[in-house]
């Protein structure tokens, strides 16, 4: 073993990163008269077994986003590059008993990756540096399976991100604590295998389906998933012989884990060091072997902890006051959709999806009737995250062709339109770029969203050129608004047009440096001689778009807010007119 230099840091279960009140962007007013001073906006609050309704309402409306979550939100599209072993073997989930030399590009252009999702409109890039088959797509130190040992040794992971920056793309990585590859030996061969195959094959998991079509062989990796290993005291990094950072004056990190979580520990500590900054990392809570026998603890607390100091902007998802799954994987969000939601234990503990009342995939996660819960511990800022790919599968498939442009806007309308970050998949081929169909519907798609809200039909079109209140709702900036007077929690914002317009589509905002607050709203327009219902809504928060049944055609529109939590602040009224 090396000595690697190292600035000593602490890390365990004792720290709870997501239990400490994390002040938000911006400055959150008080919700009325009967605010209490001494409570102030943070990013996660807890819930006191003393508190009563009003008081927890009043905690949820505190809730503000940390900086780095709001510029998250803002980015609105993302993109996920699933590329790796599956796209060589056209599966979704490998076995992890792929021999490495089975990754064998032609050519991979990842400029090319990035000029279509610039096209798109995209402003983040996510690549799956470990799926579940654990196949590794940069050098790491810590396992043979890994693109080092394949038939192209390049650092995909290193080229993917000097890409995106060079073209003015956010980072996100995809890392895999599903872990194929590092499933024990002896257990893969005298329990798991024998189990899959005497299942009917009609019963057998695409990765179990995989497994067989492998044999014979063993997972390539070195046995550390779920393995029963000792919880003991590691260092992170851990020197391995030949190591390339000896005599470096590196951070390091003492904790206690089991080997698969040292693991993990490493490959994380390599992400942050090596690639960094890392706008984004995604990890899910996947463990897919319990049913065969076979479970890995996985040390959320430990693993949030380090990465907080490593990164502490990064928006983990699942992690605290980071992001969420929206509840499946169709890009539809809810459309009541709260940002604030309501956990059962301490976030920074678990995988975030663990807590929520209700679980992910509940109709609702933030409304009083949830906050009411008596198993409700914390409130936090936790934003939905809709995670769709353009084609049936993660992975590129010849078979499959990409989604239609109606199927795609209609994404974009239930998806950034209630209030959630879309993360749409456009997976690279066998050649390493992305197919031809592929690039006509991502380009596509990015023009008809460009043509439909690229301009606001409001701008420029006050009646009164030095309204104010027009002005601040149409300036497309998040941190200027409108607010009821006094402080009250309901009100009417009225704009009147210079000229008429010809619009389908509304879209709101709320400011939300100051916390989501509006619980209910009703959108009128004028017709002549009335005022006409134009539609109605729960919850705006960041953003939300309200697509009408046929155009209308008005030179006065008003919004009314009918509930909320606190003083709402409105930071944009949009118009629009479908393109396509």
């Amino acid at each position: 073993m090396v000595s690697i230099g190292r600035r000593e840091l602490l890390i365990g279960s004792g720290l709870a990163v997501g239990a400490m009140a994390i002040t938000g962007g911006g400055s959150a007013e008080a919700a009325g008269a009967t605010a209490d001073p001494a409570l102030t906006s943070a990013s996660i609050l807890p819930i006191d077994e003393t508190d009563g309704m009003d008081r927890i309402i009043e905690k949820a409306a505190r809730i503000v986003p940390r900086p780095s979550q709001v510029a998250w939100q803002q980015r609105e599209i993302s993109v996920f590059t699933h590329f790796g072993m599956n796209t060589f073997t056209n599966r979704e989930w490998g076995s992890g008993m792929e021999v490495e030399t089975r990754f064998t590009p032609s050519h991979v252009d990842v400029d090319q990756w990035m000029q279509v999702y610039k096209a798109m409109g995209a402003k983040q890039a996510m690549l799956t540096a470990k799926h579940h088959d654990g196949f590794v797509l940069y050098p790491t130190r810590y396992s043979p399976h890994t693109i080092s040992h394949s038939g192209w040794r390049h650092d995909l992971l290193g080229e993917y991100v000097r890409a995106a920056r060079s073209a003015g793309l956010r980072v996100g990585v995809y890392l895999s604590p599903a872990d194929g590859a590092e499933l024990p030996h002896d257990w893969f061969a005298n329990v798991y295998v024998p189990s899959i195959q005497a299942k009917p094959p009609d019963q057998r998991s695409i990765n179990e389906v995989a497994t067989l079509e492998d044999l014979p062989g063993t997972p390539r990796g070195l046995g550390r998933y779920g393995s029963g290993s000792a919880i003991v005291a590691r260092t992170i990094p851990t020197p391995v012989p030949g190591d390339d950072r000896a005599g470096q004056d590196l951070r390091a990190f003492h904790v206690m884990a089991d080997d698969y979580n040292a693991y993990y520990l490493n490959q994380l500590y390599e992400i942050f060091t090596q690639y960094g900054p890392i706008d984004e990392l995604w990890l899910d809570g996947a463990n897919p072997w319990s049913g065969s026998g076979i479970t890995e603890t996985y040390d959320f607390t430990t693993w949030f902890s380090m990465i907080h100091a490593l990164s502490p902007d990064t928006v983990v998802f699942a992690g605290p006051q980071g992001t969420r799954w929206v509840g499946n994987e169709d890009g539809v969000a809810r459309t009541t959709e709260w940002s604030v939601v309501a956990d059962t234990a301490d976030p920074a503990t678990t995988h975030g999806e663990e807590i929520l009342v209700g679980g992910a995939q509940a109709d609702d996660l933030g409304s009083r009737l949830v906050l009411a819960d008596p198993s409700v511990r914390f409130v936090q800022w936790f934003p939905a995250e809709a995670d769709v790919s353009i084609r049936p599968g993660w992975f590129y498939h010849p078979a499959e062709s990409p989604k239609t442009l109606a199927q795609l806007t209609s994404i974009y309308r239930t998806s950034i339109g209630r209030n959630a970050v879309l993360l749409l998949n456009i997976p690279p081929a066998t050649d390493g770029q992305i197919a031809p169909d592929d690039v006509a519907a991502a380009t596509s798609f990015g023009a008809a969203i460009r043509a439909t809200y690229g301009t606001n039909l409001l701008v420029g079109n006050a009646l009164d050129p030095d309204d104010s209140t027009f002005r601040v709702l149409t300036d497309g900036k998040l941190n200027t608004s409108w607010a009821p007077p006094r402080g009250s929690v309901a009100g009417t914002v009225t704009l009147l047009l210079r000229k008429a317009v010809t619009f389908d589509q509304i879209r709101l905002g709320e400011d939300i440096n100051r916390g989501q607050q509006v619980e209910q709203f009703v959108i009128d327009t004028w017709t002549g001689t009335e005022w006409k219902r134009a539609t109605i809504g729960t919850t705006i928060g960041y953003s939300r778009i309200l697509v009408l049944a046929k155009p209308i055609i008005t030179d006065k529109i008003r919004v009314r807010i009918l509930d909320a939590r606190s003083t709402p602040h409105l930071s944009l009224i949009g118009l629009y007119l479908t393109s396509t």
